[in-house]
């Protein structure tokens, strides 16, 4: 593990009450900023950046932006990239729990932005040769100090992290630790199952899907029906709207429509990231989950004025 390891991790978890500990994927965005319809078989002007990014990584960059002073995250990365990315987290207020694989490459993705008036992002991922977390990269003492655990859906795409999701719920349950999982895709649910996504989320607090995920893991395509439905299998269920701010959903039924905040898209990358990552943070701040959904909303609208998926880094 890179920077910090586990035995570190639990020695010095217990001075900093109320820490996030995120899960999840740690990635090299490739984003590709282009106007208007690719041109098959030729060439197409864009705009070409290498930036960190990764759903799991970004939440916890999101969550330390909004002002949660204590805020980790374990990931898998490859050794190409190992040290890059540990100082970005680090430079963004995380603390990076890094388990460095020596074979795999860092993962990477391919962001083709539309840079019209919708910003919209379509993503190539690769995941097959990817580093992915594994039970072994897992101890209960990561859980010192935690008050809430995060859990990025990206992790059930693989079958070392579902195993991973087991042990680190269990532990979580142990130790009465609230969780949150975020779908993180609609395209990769989609061959994972929905049935088999909501028996892994058994036990999760709070599910923090998109509108289309929403759609995908009920079959209903009203929002807030969709919400209200997942709210009878999770206890709190915040979805993500986009441009229509979120639904906040308890007990089968909707109790909030938060409206978004106003923005001008350059880049959608990330925006739900980091609606996630605010919304935890105002969580451990002591906010009931309809204002913690008012702070999503506004670092979701943050984050399309920018390009890529992470907030500025401090100063």
């Amino acid at each position: 593990m890179s920077g910090t390891d586990h035995s570190a991790a639990g020695r010095n978890g217990n001075a900093a009450a109320g820490a996030l500990l995120v899960i999840g994927d740690v990635v090299t965005d490739v984003v590709a900023q282009h106007r208007g319809p690719l041109a098959a078989g030729t060439d197409t002007a864009a705009t070409i950046l290498t930036l960190p990014g990764g759903a799991g990584a970004n939440v916890a960059c999101w969550a330390a932006h909004a002002g949660c002073t204590d805020v980790r995250l374990l990931g898998r990365v490859g050794a190409d990239a190992a040290g890059w990315h540990e100082r970005e987290l680090t430079a963004a207020g995380v603390r990076p729990l890094l388990v460095v694989d020596p074979e795999a490459p860092t993962g990477t993705v391919i962001c083709l932005v539309d840079t019209g008036a919708s910003a919209e992002r379509t993503f190539l991922t690769d995941l097959r040769s990817s580093p992915q977390l594994e039970p072994g990269d897992w101890s209960p003492a990561l859980l010192d100090g935690v008050a809430r655990l995060h859990l990025s859906g990206y992790l059930l795409f693989s079958e070392s992290g579902r195993a991973l999701v087991s042990v680190a719920l269990e532990s979580a349950r142990a130790r009465g630790v609230p969780v949150s999982l975020d779908p993180a895709s609609a395209g990769f649910l989609t061959h994972l199952g929905v049935d088999r996504f909501l028996a892994l989320a058994e036990g999760v607090d709070i599910l923090l899907p998109s509108r289309d995920e929403a759609f995908l893991l009920t079959g209903l395509p009203d929002p807030a029906d969709a919400a209200a439905k997942l709210s009878r299998h999770v206890p709190l269920v915040v979805a993500k709207q986009g441009g229509d701010g979120a639904l906040v959903a308890r007990s089968g039924a909707v109790h909030a429509r938060v409206p978004a905040s106003p923005a001008t898209p350059r880049d959608t990358t990330g925006a739900g990231d980091a609606f996630t990552g605010a919304f935890l943070a105002a969580l451990l701040a002591g906010a009931e989950p309809e204002e913690a959904a008012v702070k999503g909303c506004g670092a979701g609208a943050t984050a399309v004025e920018r390009v890529g998926g992470r907030p500025p880094t401090l100063s």
